[in-house]
């Protein structure tokens, strides 16, 4: 048995190009970390960034046998750089949102009876009838979307049903063309995991169910039943109720590890493994978000998540089941002009260099004179726009700003207020005690979480250290633990076995003048969605 003091915990995450395992300790601060690259490490599998793209461009798959190798590879890494697997009392995880795995009948046999003196990829090479798992930068089943939302009336309906219209990349489409195009595979399919769940099913030695939070991002979870929608599944494939297991709450106790990992790693029998769920819910727990505050991932994308108490409706957004309270939500926003765009004006205009783009952008006052502009290299999503647009203090359209200065700072001002208006459609209430907790490459940028900050005028903190996906993974399997007789409110047991986790940091805080100055700008971008889009 072991004692309090001694207890760790072990957090996976199989992100789009790497897996990552982090040990913590009873206070949740990182002991131990360590990945294994997908394209360095396992060559063999000729995957470039982690994905295998068709010829069209259109299908993005993975080799699911890779996940499993790297399964392998990484639990000898943690063991050469030390780790003891004989003190971790639970194990949970996170993955990529969107993917799906396709079980071969009897499978399940084979994990109940794995050979410890056997690596996993050889004893599984056979286990799968789809063996290049679709994932989410998958963009071929736009007939298969339409379909969904017709079933049910249309995608507004869908999106009150499940969170969000039908998405290419999401999995409901996905396993429907699977089902017609690859017919006798679906049919020889005994089990459709999620990524989540299948990483899961690894540790269990049993197929894994799929957690509600994950589960949401497949269009075919009602969100207020917390069951699949029957309707939704039938429309998708034949018999896929039984396919896809019944859905369980975010870090549910679902057994002790398989006899497998206790004899070929050192493994603790009583490890308890926890269902894993997607990476955003996961990140959303790694960052410790509570209600009233935003998330902003500044990224090749720029990504907004939210904890949101009631489902709110946006076509344009996806809203999942609350990972740590089941009657409340989470919101997540995606804007595809993030970082690359902000890259091209950095190339455009300051000589490549970050440190001359901060010069530019603090030579301009706050609020820009009142001159603001909305950038989209690509199509947007929030809005559906492409192209360029600038406009004066009087709200007239011009073609170009009067200065570099003035070009660069309606950019980043306009990215940021684009956030939080679309942030407020949802609901979100942006009080006194609201934090922004930022991430991803932009967070190391000073300059630009200043105006993070005026523009929300609120507070903003970075997290340092791991990635909050895998840090959530490990928080999870802690979190498992807790016995719901003792502690009735999973929020509140939440909140007290991080209270010693290492606090973000403050990076910034509003000037005075911040909310004067944007809240009008706000609303003026409303305007521009309502006056100028709808127009075009």
């Amino acid at each position: 048995m072991l004692m309090e003091g001694e207890k760790t915990y072990l957090g996976l995450d199989f992100s789009t190009q790497q897996l990552k395992g982090i040990i913590v300790g009873e206070d949740l601060n990182v002991l131990l970390e360590e990945s294994v690259e997908f394209d360095s490490v396992l060559p063999e599998f000729r995957t470039h960034k982690g994905v295998i793209h068709s010829k069209d461009g259109r299908t993005i798959t993975t080799p699911t046998i890779m996940w499993v190798k790297a399964m392998d590879v990484l639990l000898d890494k943690l063991q050469v750089a030390g780790a003891d697997f004989g003190k971790i009392a639970a194990v949970s995880g996170s993955a990529q949102q969107h993917g799906t795995v396709y079980w071969q009948k009897g499978s399940e046999n084979v994990l109940r009876n794995l050979d410890p003196t056997s690596f996993l990829h050889t004893q599984l090479a056979s286990s799968f009838t789809i063996p290049d798992s679709p994932v989410w930068m998958d963009s071929s089943t736009s007939t298969y979307c339409r379909k969904l939302e017709e079933a049910v009336g249309g995608p507004e309906e869908l999106a009150k049903l499940t969170g969000a219209v039908a998405f290419e990349r999401f999995s409901g489409p996905q396993i429907s063309k699977i089902a017609e195009t690859k017919k006798i595979a679906y049919e020889n399919t005994e089990r459709i995991s999620l990524i989540s769940s299948f990483g899961c099913s690894l540790l269990l030695g049993r197929y894994a169910p799929i957690d509600l939070s994950d589960g949401s991002g497949m269009n075919l979870l009602d969100l207020q039943t917390k069951d699949w929608n029957s309707t939704c599944l039938t429309a998708c494939a034949p018999n896929l109720a039984d396919k896809l297991g019944k859905p369980v709450p975010c870090g549910a106790d679902l057994g002790v590890i398989n006899e497998y990992f206790v004899e070929r790693f050192a493994f603790n029998a009583n490890c308890r493994v926890a269902s894993f769920t997607g990476d955003n819910p996961a990140s959303l727990i790694g960052m410790r978000l509570k209600a009233g505050d935003v998330a902003i991932s500044l990224g090749t994308s720029d990504t907004v998540f939210l904890w949101l108490d009631k489902q709110t409706v946006l076509p344009e957004c996806h809203v999942s089941v609350n990972p740590l309270k089941s009657d409340a939500f989470m919101g997540l926003l995606c804007f595809k002009n993030g970082s690359l765009t902000r890259e091209r004006f950095r190339d455009t205009f300051a000589n490549r260099s970050w440190d001359e783009f901060n010069s530019i952008l603090e030579r301009t006052p706050r609020g820009n004179f009142g001159n603001v502009g909305y950038f989209f290299d690509v199509q947007e999503i929030l809005p559906w726009a492409q192209g360029e647009y600038r406009f004066d203090k009087a709200d007239n359209v011009i073609s170009k700003f009067p200065s570099i200065e003035i070009e660069l700072r309606a950019l980043i001002e306009g990215q940021f207020i684009a956030k939080r208006s679309h942030a407020e459609d949802l609901g979100v209430a942006i009080g006194p005690n609201s934090k922004i907790l930022a991430t991803g490459g932009a967070s190391k940028n000073k300059v630009i979480l200043q105006i993070l900050s005026d523009v929300f005028n609120r507070p903003v903190y970075v997290l340092e250290g791991a990635n909050s996906s895998v840090l959530g993974a490990s928080y999870l399997a802690k979190y498992a633990l807790r016995n719901d007789s003792e502690e009735p409110d999973p929020v509140a047991y939440f909140d007290r076995i991080t209270s010693n986790v290492n606090a973000a940091t403050l990076v910034c805080t509003p000037y005075g003048d911040a909310d004067q100055i944007y809240t009008p700008m706000v609303t003026r971008y409303k305007r521009f969605i309502s006056d100028v889009l709808n127009k075009t």
